[in-house]
């Protein structure tokens, strides 16, 4: 039984900012605004709502594709920079190689263990994509059919599925994924806007890293990215200022309502320089930045909370940036008790130092060793 707890500080709640005390267990008991209402002196702990990443790949050395215990790890890894919950995400594989990682998810998922953060379920990449647009996934791709996926699903619950629209009867597929649980996201495409269109008309609900690995925004031939611009509730977003650049981030921001952050880490997130395993890939870390040997973007080493303080290096204000990280991914996946702070929500939180620097995190009210 999780102890009973109290935070104070300036607390991101789901009505807005408030100075006071929180009071959790497993979950937020009460909110208690301070006696004085006044403006603080500025050094108060920022209290938010933990991030929740619906696109991880690995971190400190371990990809989720290893199976075994890596989605352990990697849980353990991010949870240190204030991610309270994920999506383990595969690569594009053969069906063995994806059922091995689905079977070292299963016990993560279903069993939180200490110093994680929640494993929600999958994120499942590859292999319905095309392979004119692969960015960093290897050439195996396949047409997506109910009987494999359902296979998958029932290994591991998979929540959100990357598909290309314009391939096979991918886009008929989509409404029978949503009948399963499954969020379709656009993704890896050399679709046209109509694909896309008509695939968010079918049910596809968000795109995979926005302009990363789709068809952009020409104006004579727009693409999948320009449906996203054009039509998109939700659609996630690598802020790690080089996936995208600021200007094409702003445009996204004014664009897609809930537009939310990811990190799309790697197993180099969180480790020194050096040659790093993607999937079946190998991968290099060099100044801040995956690539592959060609010297292509392969992923990323951000965190969560290094997406924060990005995007509030671009304007943004705190509580806009957390909702971006937090509240509309959840809200992305029907979560209405994670992604923020009120009664009754769970105590997923991150406790930041006036330079949005993390200095606790709490999972389900426990805390997170960050050493």
């Amino acid at each position: 039984m999780t102890a009973t707890r109290t935070l104070q500080g300036r607390i991101l709640t789901a009505d807005g900012w408030m100075r006071g005390t929180i009071e959790f267990d497993q979950r937020v008991r009460a909110l208690h605004p301070a006696a004085d209402a006044g403006e603080s002196g500025g050094d108060e702990p920022l209290i938010l709502p933990g991030f929740v990443d619906l696109h991880v790949h690995g971190g400190d050395g371990v990809d989720i594709m290893q199976g075994g215990d890596a989605a352990r790890t990697v849980a353990r890894a991010h949870a240190r920079h204030g991610t309270t919950a994920l999506l383990g995400t595969t690569m594009t594989a053969h069906e063995d190689d994806i059922v091995q990682a689905l079977e070292g998810l299963a016990p993560a998922i279903a069993e939180r263990g200490e110093g994680m953060a929640r494993v929600l379920g999958v994120h499942l990449e590859g292999p319905y994509i095309s392979i004119e647009r692969l960015g960093a996934q290897p050439p195996l791709v396949v047409e997506a059919t109910l009987e494999q996926v359902s296979r998958l699903h029932a290994l591991a619950p998979i929540r959100v599925l990357t598909l290309a629209p314009e391939i096979g009867a991918h886009r008929t597929l989509i409404p029978q994924l949503n009948t399963l649980g499954i969020r379709v996201q656009l993704g890896h495409s050399a679709g046209s806007y109509e694909d896309g269109v008509a695939a968010l008309e079918a049910g596809a609900a968000g795109f995979t890293h926005l302009f990363n690995g789709m068809t952009g925004v020409d104006h004579y031939h727009p693409g999948i990215a320009t449906a996203a611009l054009a039509h998109a509730e939700y659609a996630e977003l690598i802020p790690d200022l080089k996936h995208v650049h600021p200007g094409a981030i702003r445009a996204a921001l004014r664009a897609i309502p809930r537009l939310y952050c990811v990190t799309d880490a790697t197993a180099a997130t969180g480790m020194p320089d050096g040659e790093y395993a993607l999937g079946s890939q190998r991968v290099f870390k060099c100044l801040g930045c995956v690539r592959l040997a060609a010297g292509s973007l392969a992923g990323s080493a951000l965190t969560m909370d290094q997406a924060l303080r990005n995007l509030v290096s671009l304007g943004l204000e705190v509580a806009d940036a957390s909702n971006r990280l937090s509240r509309y991914p959840a809200d992305y996946l029907g979560l209405a008790d994670r992604g923020r702070v009120q009664a009754g929500s769970w105590a997923d939180l991150v406790v930041l130092d006036p330079q949005l620097q993390v200095r606790q995190v709490f999972v389900e009210g426990d805390a997170i060793p960050l050493g």
